[in-house]
């Protein structure tokens, strides 16, 4: 059964057929919701393209044989559903695009016999790029040694819900986790970056955070562009210092962050250039 307010606004694939609205695919016996054996990717489409979709699809891939679960489609046959259900939509919409496997069953473990799958395409407009807030968490990013840090997985979400509503309960808007050796890792919904005497900078990749696919893509278009960019282990005290903060991720793209703590900040142009070169690379066809 679908909910009748989302028909029309979502469709999803699921066992041979694209389902309207928000079909119930999952019981309280389930596995996935249960104990927590869900991976899931998401991509956008806007303005008629839909950027990096075949390295979206791979990582989803990627993320289900880190839980050990099945294989059932590949990142060929995802992206050619994606954008199945990415023609449903008028030309031009902003959109989530959201493939999912999980385990129907298994003891603690998953099961791969019983693996599910899904793509979901559904209306999710872009945020404006006005700035967002950003203060210091009290919580961490886990490791490898903690958590399934390698697959983008649901379960590593409710630990960035602690921080957005502890953030947004003291005045902002998202909140930057450190990781357990006192670096930062990441905003509790995107990678971070800082700007410094118009070199970039970002923290690199440890275990503790996904090293995003717009994260990536970023790095490789200012540096064409001729920008320094360093990836590296960055303090707190050197972002309250930067000259320019930005987010890259899936949902937003580059974001400026107007605010750290006390301090106000412009979008620099550091991050204006990184937006717009996204922007163009997107338009590309590349």
């Amino acid at each position: 059964m679908a909910h009748k307010e989302n028909e029309g606004t979502a469709w999803t694939w699921y066992r041979g057929q694209w389902l309207a609205g928000n079909p119930m695919l999952m019981g309280p016996m389930t596995h996935a919701p249960w104990l927590g054996s869900c991976v899931f990717d998401g991509g956008r489409a806007f303005e008629g393209v839909a950027p990096d979709l075949d390295r979206h699809c791979q990582r989803i891939v990627r993320s289900a044989e880190s839980f050990g679960l099945k294989i059932l489609k590949s990142a060929g046959e995802i992206e050619e559903l994606t954008r199945e259900g990415i023609a449903k939509f008028p030309k031009g919409a902003e959109l989530y695009l959201r493939p999912m496997f999980w385990a129907a069953d298994g003891f603690v473990d998953v099961d791969p016999e019983t693996t599910e799958f899904s793509v979901s395409v559904y209306d999710s407009a872009l945020p404006k790029p006005m700035g967002f807030s950003v203060t210091l968490s009290p919580y961490r990013r886990p490791g490898i040694e903690y958590a399934p840090t390698d697959a983008k997985a649901a379960c590593h979400y409710p630990n960035s819900a602690r921080v957005m509503r502890e953030a947004k309960a003291r005045g902002f808007d998202n909140g930057v986790m450190l990781d357990s050796l006192g670096n930062v890792a990441e905003l509790a919904t995107a990678n971070i970056w800082m700007v410094k005497e118009g070199v970039a900078h970002t923290p690199a990749p440890n275990g503790t955070f996904l090293n995003g696919i717009t994260r990536q893509r970023v790095i490789a278009l200012l540096r064409q562009a001729g920008v320094r960019v360093h990836e590296r282990a960055i303090r707190w005290p050197e972002f309250l210092d930067a000259d320019e903060i930005f987010s890259t991720g899936n949902y937003g793209k580059v974001m400026p962050v107007t605010r750290i703590e006390s301090r106000s900040l412009q979008q620099g142009p550091v991050a204006a250039k990184a937006r717009e070169l996204y922007w163009d690379y997107a338009h590309s066809g590349r």
